[in-house]
């Protein structure tokens, strides 16, 4: 597989789903717990958004068109908290990752290096062009939507590659959704919607780019306020312990990736762990299925299917004729 040298000239990447480059770190919160004593003395999370932030996540997944979740950034963190909880010990275990990155700058403002470093952690991702023709579910990327321009960069840079690479666009192009959550507003027929205006749409069927609203209040919350439990990785910081540890021989021990311990890190990371716990109950497994019910895609079987593990029920027995 073709991508770009770090000077610009064509070179190999590396294959599907290798292992992603470095990234800001953050607790693996749905394995065992190894926090210690680390959130001993950080109060209690108040989870007031919890509600609506649940009935988010499951008009998530039933939009999402039995895809496979790649959490953009850190916006939607809590998003991929909850359902991480509810989804421990179904057949969705597995199915969301977090792409830990922000790229809010277009990509003709990428440099060679940068765009060589985007498409290492796609590739991780299972975005990879030739992995995408070849996959048998499609793969959504979920994130906090505004204007829509990550998602423009985004899908310019994967779009490109798979030009250049010469994968077929249209078996890519029905692999590939975007869900992006949008700050909820009244109802009109003025009422913009990020994705009519952006033509890169158009490249896409009509399932592939879709919206969820969710109140404005928690869409403010998650997007502009709430402390994450990693630092924000933007294209100024993909290279900047490497090349520390070129100028320094001891930069590593001052690397930037390192998990964070300050005070707000701690209380995001115990308002982090709270979500996946309260994920994990049954009440909010069954809110995840009342809202899935109230979705158009309930008719489809994935989704019934989902629902009745959420519930703790068996799987439905196959119907026969007679």
């Amino acid at each position: 597989m073709r991508g770009l040298r770090r000077d610009g000239e064509l070179d190999v990447m590396p294959p599907s789903e290798s292992p992603a480059p470095p990234g800001p770190y953050r607790w693996d919160l749905l394995g065992p717990d190894r926090l210690g004593t680390l959130l001993d003395e950080v109060p209690e999370p108040n989870l007031w958004f919890l509600d609506a932030l649940t009935d988010c996540a499951g008009k998530v997944v039933a939009r999402s068109g039995d895809a496979d979740l790649r959490f953009v950034g850190r916006s939607a963190d809590s998003v991929f908290d909850v359902l991480g909880g509810a989804f421990d010990g179904t057949s969705w275990q597995g199915r969301l990752e977090r792409l830990p990155l922000s790229c809010a700058r277009d990509r003709a403002d990428l440099s060679a290096r940068e765009l060589r470093r985007l498409r290492e952690d796609l590739a991780a991702a299972g975005l990879e062009p030739r992995a995408l023709a070849r996959r048998g579910r499609p793969l959504a990327l979920v994130d906090l939507v505004w204007m829509g321009r990550t998602f423009t960069t985004l899908h310019t840079v994967i779009r490109d590659w798979v030009e250049e690479v010469r994968e077929p666009w249209p078996v890519v192009r029905l692999k590939l959704r975007y869900v992006g959550i949008t700050s909820r507003k009244p109802t009109s027929p003025n009422t913009y919607r990020w994705h009519q205006h952006l033509p890169w749409t158009c490249d896409l069927p009509a399932a592939g780019v879709t919206s969820v609203s969710l109140d404005a209040s928690v869409w403010h919350l998650l997007g502009n306020v709430q402390h994450k439990t990693a630092a924000s990785f933007p294209p100024a910081r993909w290279y900047l312990d490497e090349d520390r540890r070129e100028r320094e021989p001891d930069g590593e021990q001052r690397s930037s990736l390192a998990p964070q311990h300050g005070a707000d890190h701690r209380a995001a990371l115990a308002e982090a762990r709270a979500l996946v716990a309260a994920g994990r109950s049954g009440t909010v497994r069954g809110a995840l299925v009342r809202t899935m019910v109230a979705e158009p895609a309930f008719r489809e079987r994935w989704l019934r299917s989902l629902a009745r593990e959420l519930r703790g029920l068996p799987p439905a027995l196959p119907r026969t004729r007679g």
